[in-house]
């Protein structure tokens, strides 16, 4: 076996790798930017190496310096993770002819299948049936609106290097193909190094299900059932789950055989994965294959116990598959939450900045489940503009779905993280979505059940009596420390138009809160003191998790995605508190703000020149994605701020109207 592996990535995957090879007794090298420079993974491994600027251009994707980093310590192989290098053949060839093992597929898989133009060619020569698209690389803008017209919009601009949601964007019209069709290109060159564009047909409504495979060198092959890869936003996956609520033992079966013909016919010999696009009757055709690890293996080894990352090394090491297809069977069920970095109440645009707090779930057994997350970042690290606004990935597994769905709602109830705006309240919210726990799902869900952006949702009535009784303890506790000559029974409890007179009582390891139409809660179990952002107790015997700090008057509490400002106040206070004046927002209406941190990459408007409603304005970066800023309404502009090349802030005015 391997004595000394060097990961040629960075973050939550680097962490990942690390574990596996320590448990295998093989010692690691993490390479890393100068963004990384005091990153997890490099305090993790046992050797660490300096490889350029934090761009990954400089650095992540260099393969000279991955070269020269195996050659300075040692190093027997590279495991590529996922993105960056990890589906360029051109890397692996270079490592074979440098005597250094590549822990992925052969080179030839990686163009066969690595490549999605290439791969398109060859699922087409096999008999494969693909969505339907243009199968060659795309010259430029004028060259994509004559295949987008060929095809029939809608239609899909994608990067034949792409992964992770990055390099894609879905056209609409021709409009939509002018603008996206350069920035796809941009993206793709700055993720990838490679900047070939395809085209093919957007299927609307569809559900993304993919098959993991696992092949060794010497000619074995096999499935490990398949993941439902549908809640997505802006083609990137945000939740996933194994196995999939739609597939039944037969289309399962299928979808398998499948993948593992096409993943033979190329001497696939790694992980990798066949994706496929379903529909509603169980239809499948195959999209692409992935030749790498992907984002979402952890779900796929909590209800297999394979380890991935170990079989990849066992395989590259010349090891074969100590398992045959009919060793492999489902056990319970797995859902992955991806925690971004990124402000949902905003569109869901990235967030920079520095966790100031960062405190995640207990690991390990919860009842009958179990929760995994997976992460590369510990609370004071920095989330930087350079790489994906990945923060963590938080799996739960259960005997049953429904399990699962509730082993999650609970994790990310426990999941706290301050400094940076980050989507738990908007994971939180699909788990208590009807349509979710029926497993009714497609690539459309986020837009049809969010139209207008994800702003919270209304608590309900038991989210309503969590609220006052958390906010009754709470206030008790610290009347009782600052003010004992204070402490009372009755109060009123105000959340929005919701006012409730109460009686609080105090049981000794208990606090009863009794509401005037003759309910009584009772919280025990109360893990919380002042300064505690997270308000732990057993509502009537069940254990619950709020978000919570200090506010005017009272407290800002969240529980799952619902928020609300809540006041205990004595009665006479309550009846003056209704004659306050409401609090007017400021006005904006003249400004174009920048809805995220990031480099302004152009600002296509000047003073005095008149801006119709929709039309794009500036085109910010963060986290490599391209975001074109568009007008909200028509106006003369008055004033341009930045220029481009200059970094902005959040909330920075960009344009001002006349």
């Amino acid at each position: 076996m391997f004595t000394k592996i060097l990961i040629a990535n960075r973050g939550e995957i680097a962490v990942r790798i690390i574990k596996t090879c320590r448990r295998m007794g093989i010692a690691t090298v993490v390479v890393y930017s100068e963004a990384d420079a005091d990153s997890m993974a490099v305090e993790m491994a046992d050797e660490s190496v300096f490889i350029g600027g934090s761009p990954a251009a400089e650095s992540y994707l260099v393969a000279d310096k991955i070269v020269a980093a195996c050659r300075a310590t040692g190093a027997q192989a590279v495991h590529p993770g996922f993105g960056f290098l990890s589906e360029n053949a051109g890397f692996a060839k270079r490592l074979a002819d440098e005597g250094i093992v590549f822990i992925g597929p052969n080179p030839k898989a990686i163009e066969a299948m690595g490549d999605k133009i290439e791969s398109k060619k060859f699922a087409a020569k096999a008999g494969v049936s693909t969505v339907p698209g243009h199968v060659g690389e795309i010259d430029d803008v004028a060259h994509a609106l004559k295949i987008a017209a060929d095809i029939g919009y809608p239609v899909m601009i994608k990067a034949s290097a792409g992964g992770g949601g990055k390099g894609i964007r879905v056209a609409w019209n021709q409009q939509d193909v002018e603008e996206g069709f350069p920035a796809v290109r941009a993206e793709a060159k700055a993720s990838f190094g490679d900047d070939r564009i395809f085209i093919e047909k957007f299927i609307e409504s569809p559900r993304h299900i993919e098959i993991q495979v696992l092949g060794d060198k010497h000619g074995n092959v096999v499935h490990l059932f398949e993941r439902e890869c549908s809640i997505q936003r802006r083609n990137q996956k945000v939740i996933e789950e194994a196995p999939s609520p739609l597939l039944d033992e037969a289309t399962r079966a299928a979808m398998g055989a499948q993948a593992v013909a096409l993943a033979q016919a190329v001497n696939y010999d790694s992980a990798g994965t066949v994706e496929f696009v379903a529909g509603q009757d169980k239809s499948f055709f195959f999209l692409e294959m992935n030749t790498r690890l992907q984002v979402e293996h952890p779900v796929t080894e909590l209800i297999t116990g394979v380890d991935l990352v170990e079989q990849m090394i066992r395989v590259a090491y010349g090891e074969k598959l100590a398992f045959q297809q009919s060793d492999l069977s489902i056990n319970g069920w797995a859902i992955e939450s991806r925690i971004y970095a990124e402000d949902p109440y905003r569109g869901f645009l990235p967030s920079i900045g520095r966790l100031v707090r960062y405190s995640p779930p207990h690991e390990g057994e919860a009842g009958a489940a179990k929760v995994r997350n997976d992460a590369g970042v510990r609370e004071g690290d920095e989330i930087s503009m350079f790489y994906d606004p990945m923060i963590s990935k938080l799996s739960t597994w259960g005997p049953d779905r429904k399990g699962a769905i509730a082993a999650m709602g609970r994790a990310l109830e426990d999941f706290h993280i301050e400094g940076l705006g980050q989507n738990i309240p908007f994971l939180a919210a699909v788990m208590d979505q009807e349509r979710f726990v029926s497993g009714k799902l497609s690539t459309n869900y986020i837009k049809d059940e969010f139209p207008d952006g994800f702003h919270g949702v209304e608590p309900t009535a038991a989210q309503r009596d969590l609220m006052a009784a958390t906010a009754c303890a709470m206030h008790r506790r610290l009347t009782a420390r600052s003010a004992p000559q204070l402490v009372r029974e009755e109060w009123v409890v105000i959340a929005g138009p919701d006012h409730r007179k109460v009686r609080v009582t105090n049981g000794g390891d208990h606090v009863t809160v009794a509401f005037e139409d003759g309910r009584a809660l009772q919280l025990t179990e109360i893990n919380w003191r002042p300064g505690l952002p997270l308000f732990k107790a057993k509502l009537d015997g069940r254990p619950f998790t709020a978000s919570v700090k200090p506010a005017a008057e009272g407290f800002m509490i969240r529980h799952r995605a619902a928020l609300a400002h809540v006041l205990v106040l004595t009665p006479r206070s309550a009846e003056l508190h209704q004659k306050l004046p409401p609090k007017q927002a400021a006005d904006t209406s003249k400004m174009i703000l920048s809805p995220m941190p990031g480099l302004v990459v152009s600002l296509d408007v000047e003073p005095g020149q008149t801006v119709q409603a929709g039309q794009a304005v500036a085109v910010v970066e963060a986290m490599k994605m391209q975001n074109i800023i568009r007008a909200e309404r028509e106006g003369v502009v008055k004033t341009v701020g930045p220029k481009a090349g200059d970094s902005v802030a959040a909330d920075e005015v960009l344009v001002e109207f006349a």
